[in-house]
């Protein structure tokens, strides 16, 4: 016989308990949406027939039936922080920081969502000892794309992660300006003097700029004016000697009044140690021994290098181009041979380090001629011309990297010719106008050096029938490095 379904009032009240139905008989096409209550729930169903018996929240598992205090912190185990490794903090969390040893570094977590939460705490009680620096590893931290830095004993702050705008904030506002402050750069290394909120460190040697704390963010770079060494001038109706390369940069916050040769970005540094060289001067030409002005030495500092400034020609022999070239001789009817080159920002940058050589008078029966001036940073070196003598050195540029204004890296002047011929009278070139050395007034005089830690180039030298005159050396290079120290 047929079985008919059993009907609602066919069922005894409580008469059907878990025990008389099957597992996975019942499923959701049988319930009526709505017939279950909560009423009908109430202590009946328990953890194990749940399919998860926790969750997590905050990075922290909760059981079914726990406690959950929302906002609280998982306090960490003693975290000791010497400056040797970085701790990145998490969310959620808090950190008893023990810097004995040595100033300590953390770092705030790469990603970061509204309502995130880290709390610090100084453990040993020193951080007005040994500094705590805080990573903004990407975000803002107090609206400000700096890391920061605790610097209280018993320092105790909470940071809040906002939104990008102001990043991450301390909730401690009531002691914040006591506990925080931006981390500025720190280091060591040459002549340090102060303009300011800067520290300039001037360098007349090689040497190292050691740099112990490098912070991150706009206004952190170190500017800088890289002069290298002034090329020599040359003897007998000798060119002046070119200009030490030269190159600066303006991109610090607070920039001071720089060159027309400065770019926007200075150099980013970290904590270590970087050699600096000081560029020589090429030596003056001199009789018999060698009469064309010989190339200055490179200044570098990182990234930068600026070329030495090329030699003052006499033949084609040696080296004219460089930073700035050297000067060309004054030609001869006797001398049957092509200038040299003596090209300026040699090898090229920009903006350039540099500019090229003036020329010296042209070759014809009238015998020796004047010789033209050494390119400087700004201006090339003036042509020499015929009756009223060598040309003048370029002109150098100007800075107030140092807090005053110091022109560098002009160009040595250009010799006249010792005979009295028209083609070869006049004056002696002067220098350019940052340590250039002027030419020799007269035979058998010599030419002016370039002055020392300017890069400028020497004087050139005329011609004597006994020889002991010599043309002016170059003038040594110069490293300044300028950054921000502090915020008055």
């Amino acid at each position: 016989m047929a079985l008919t379904k059993v009907t609602r009032s066919g069922i005894t009240d409580d008469s059907i308990n878990a025990d008389k139905i099957e597992d996975g008989t019942i499923v959701d096409a049988d319930i009526t949406p709505g017939t279950i209550t909560n009423a009908k729930l109430a202590g009946s169903i328990a953890n194990a027939k749940l399919a998860n018996s926790s969750i997590t929240v905050n990075g922290s598992s909760v059981s079914l039936g726990g406690s959950f205090t929302a906002g609280s912190l998982s306090w960490q185990s003693i975290v000791v922080s010497d400056g040797s490794t970085v701790t990145t903090m998490v969310a959620g969390r808090g950190y008893f920081v023990d810097n004995t040893s040595a100033a300590g570094l953390v770092k705030l977590p790469a990603s970061a969502s509204a309502g995130d939460t880290i709390a610090i705490k100084d453990y040993a009680g020193n951080f007005g000892t040994n500094n705590l620096t805080i990573q903004r590893n990407s975000h803002k931290i107090q609206g400000v794309e700096n890391d920061s830095q605790l610097l209280t004993n018993k320092a105790s702050v909470t940071l809040v992660y906002i939104d990008s705008t102001k990043g991450w904030l301390f909730t401690n506002e009531s002691n914040v300006a006591d506990l925080e402050r931006k981390v500025y750069t720190a280091a060591t290394g040459g002549t340090v003097a102060t303009s300011g909120d800067f520290k300039i460190h001037s360098f007349t040697g090689d040497g190292c700029f050691v740099v112990s704390t490098a912070p991150v963010g706009p206004g952190t770079a170190v500017d800088y004016v890289v002069v290298a060494g002034g090329g020599g001038g040359a003897w007998d109706r000798g060119g002046g000697g070119g200009a030490g390369g030269y190159r600066e940069s303006s991109g610090n916050s607070g920039p001071y009044t720089a060159s027309p040769l400065a770019t926007p970005t200075g150099i980013t540094v970290t904590a270590s140690t970087f050699p600096i060289t000081v560029g020589a001067g090429g030596v003056g030409g001199t009789s018999p021994s060698q009469f064309y002005g010989g190339k200055g030495s490179n200044s570098v500092f990182s990234t930068i290098t600026s070329a030495g400034g090329g030699g003052g020609s006499f033949n084609p022999t040696g080296d004219h181009q460089g930073g700035s070239g050297g000067g060309f001789p004054g030609g001869s009817s006797l001398s049957d041979w092509s200038p040299p080159a003596n090209n300026g920002n040699h090898p090229p940058v920009s903006p350039p380090q540099g500019n090229t050589g003036g020329n010296g008078g042209t070759p014809g029966p009238s015998g020796l001629l004047n010789a033209g001036g050494g390119g400087g940073a700004t201006a090339v070196g003036a042509n020499a011309t015929a009756g009223s003598g060598g040309g003048n050195g370029g002109a150098g540029a100007t800075s107030h990297i140092t807090g005053s204004p110091v022109t560098r890296s002009g160009g040595g002047g250009g010799s006249r010719a010792f005979d009295a011929n028209p083609n070869g009278s006049g004056t002696s070139g002067t220098g350019g106008s940052g340590g250039g050395g002027a030419a020799a007034p007269s035979a058998g005089t010599n030419g002016s050096a370039g002055t020392s830690n300017t890069g400028g180039g020497g004087g050139g030298a005329a011609n004597n029938p006994s020889p002991g005159s010599a043309a002016g050396a170059g003038g040594k290079g110069v490293v300044i490095l300028r950054y921000r120290f502090q915020q008055s």
